[in-house]
């Protein structure tokens, strides 16, 4: 199995220290422009088809887009904060909100055409059965059930 993502190793630290790591300026505003978090995944392959399930909590279903482009597969979404009228004081918060986008490389062996993806219970499973051709090189939108 080779669905690769690309390795960002200070991404890597800022999601280890929690984002808190004191950048230079200017470092951390381009990469939240980006993506304002990023969803832990697990892939897995069984005879037949890869699975990439995304942990996905508080993202609303009509939120997500998952693509597949050029052999690429691309998950989007975005987590809204509630607003609240009143005027209530935050003490902690360590939740991200705003907008993610994962992409990973599909296999020799994925079938992009018949992908499927679902959302549920906070978390995007992504099915992608395998094939005995090449990857598709046109853009493909993939409905989230």
């Amino acid at each position: 199995m080779s669905l690769l993502s690309k390795w960002e190793p200070l991404r890597e630290i800022e999601d280890l220290m929690g984002r808190s790591w004191p950048w230079p300026a200017g470092r951390g505003s381009s990469l939240l422009s980006v993506s304002d978090w990023n969803p832990r995944v697990d892939i897995s392959e069984a005879d037949d088809h890869y699975e990439i399930q995304a942990d996905i909590p508080g993202v609303a279903k009509d939120d997500l887009k998952v693509t597949v482009d050029n052999g690429v597969v691309t998950l989007q979404g975005e987590r809204r904060q509630e607003k609240e009228e009143n005027t209530k004081r935050l003490h902690r918060v360590e939740r991200f909100y705003g907008s993610f986008t994962r992409s990973f490389n599909l296999p020799q062996d994925a079938d992009a055409s018949g992908l499927k993806a679902s959302a549920r219970d906070g978390q995007l499973t992504v099915t992608i059965p395998k094939q005995v051709s090449a990857p598709s090189a046109t853009a493909v939108q993939v409905p989230v059930e």
